[in-house]
């Protein structure tokens, strides 16, 4: 079990550096000791790093100026941070975090001191907006993203640690002038990840990739490994009640911590659901080469093989599944795609090798596309927003056990909330910091409802 951390870890960080560099003069200023609020920020939704700082500067920073005077602080300037949370969990430290000035905002100021707000972002964010793709790629898919982020000196040649999955399938394409990250989001959609059968023990059971970075780098992650018990198991355990912990004395056995805000927000609004295929939709193959035309259905239902964090699908009313206007071959579906098949596109080889492959597939929808689409649509299912005294070991992509009182007839049961307790993934992070205060506050979901698994 790991540390457990209590509600004092909500009181101030230390904050141990953060240091500006002149785009111009090459100086070096540490705003750290003025700093009134520093907001940090991961999404799995969101490419790179962000962090917001504000400031107070008395004007006497950078040889008798302010720091936006005397650097001076027009934005792309580097900055080093570094900062550690009360149970000494620190980020900055390893790996080095660096960010760069998006945006500066005088907030207010006076005759004797303003007040500054910056926005940073990492480097690779300011790379993706003066670089281009304008090559052929062959082969695996998590080939074209390891070297989109790392061997290519053309492109963004990160120094930061990539964590990327292996994809099972080949995609072929020209880069056609995109941006790094707008490619490598596209090929988020067209992955199959390594080893995932469907129910027949063919290719093609799931299908679907996030990308996203965290203090420790860049991740290129299946939806499948991503909820998979075995290969992403829980960080913490973390419960909400209304009793204080008591320095640790009323934490209950076998968990972390406790919340100090909770929100649940069932995410399934069954239209929009049922427009965007969720559970059940429809592919049409139009293949020119011989005309032949084929029509799939791909159900939730069938989908055993996936890895799911709640304990089943939502069960909807079988007045709306059962009748019969919607049985019989390929009627029960509520989103319908249509493709033409992807034959004879650029296919890898000389002269001679891409004449006998002609006829291959490129890319195979049937076999990525609705899964792909079904299961980002599924991800989102179920939404919670809990607060926690800061706790700078949590990223996003981590999966966490939530508990809460179940509300009973009889109040004293101890009974946990069968229905919205369990596992949920981080999907967005903020860590807040004052003078004052510490906190962190994660959005988490999971694309099934039910609680599964216990909190030790």
């Amino acid at each position: 079990m790991t540390e457990k951390i209590l509600s004092a870890g909500a009181e101030p960080s230390f904050i141990k550096e953060v240091t500006i560099t002149s785009n111009k003069t090459g100086d070096v200023v540490d705003i750290s000791p003025g700093i009134s609020m520093l907001m940090y920020f991961e999404s799995i939704l969101q490419d790179t790093l962000r962090m917001t700082i504000r400031f107070v500067d008395s004007g006497d920073s950078v040889d008798g100026k302010t720091v936006r005077e005397g650097l001076p602080l027009v934005g792309q300037e580097r900055v080093t941070i570094k900062f550690e949370d009360s149970n000494e969990v620190s980020i900055g430290d390893s790996p080095e975090l660096v960010m760069y000035v998006n945006k500066v905002t005088p907030i207010e100021n006076d005759t004797s001191n303003e007040l500054i707000q910056i926005e940073l972002v990492s480097k690779e964010f300011i790379l993706n907006e003066k670089l281009r793709i304008n090559t052929r790629f062959d082969g695996k898919i998590s080939d074209h993203i390891t070297a989109i982020l790392k061997d290519d000196d053309k492109y963004l040649a990160t120094e930061k640690e990539i964590f990327v999955d292996n994809v099972q399938n080949n995609f072929n394409f020209i880069g056609n002038n995109k941006k790094p990250f707008f490619m490598v989001n596209a090929l988020s959609k067209k992955s199959i990840p390594e080893g995932q059968p469907d129910a027949t023990g063919g290719v093609g059971g799931s299908a679907g990739f996030f990308f996203y970075e965290t203090s420790e780098g860049f991740y290129f992650k299946s939806l499948d490994a991503i909820l998979d018990p075995t290969k992403n198991q829980k960080k913490k355990s973390i419960i909400y009640n209304n009793t204080p912990d008591s320095k640790g004395l009323n934490m209950p056995e076998g968990y972390d911590m406790k919340a100090l805000e909770y929100e649940l927000d069932n995410r399934i609004n069954v239209q929009e659901k049922l427009k965007l295929g969720a559970y059940d939709s429809k592919i049409i193959l139009f293949d020119p080469f011989d005309c032949f035309y084929q029509v799939v259905t791909d159900k939730a239902s069938d989908k055993s093989t996936e890895q799911s964090a709640g304990r089943e699908l939502p069960v909807l009313n079988p007045e709306f599944t059962d009748d019969p206007r919607f049985n019989g071959f390929n009627k029960n579906f509520t989103r319908t795609t249509y493709c033409i098949v992807d034959r004879g596109s650029l296919p890898s080889g000389d002269t001679s090798e891409q004449i006998d492959k002609n006829e291959e597939e490129n890319f195979e929808y049937l076999k990525i596309t609705n899964q792909s689409i079904r299961r980002y649509n599924q991800f989102y299912s179920s939404k919670v927003t809990i607060t926690l005294p800061g706790d700078f070991s949590l990223h996003v992509g981590d999966a966490i056990f939530v508990d809460v009182p179940g509300l009973t007839k009889d109040k004293d049961t101890g009974d946990k909330d069968q229905q919205s307790g369990g596992i949920y993934i981080i999907a967005d992070l903020c860590h807040y910091m004052t003078p004052e205060n510490t906190y962190t506050k994660l959005n988490l979901v999971r694309d099934t409802v039910g609680r599964k698994g216990t909190a030790s």
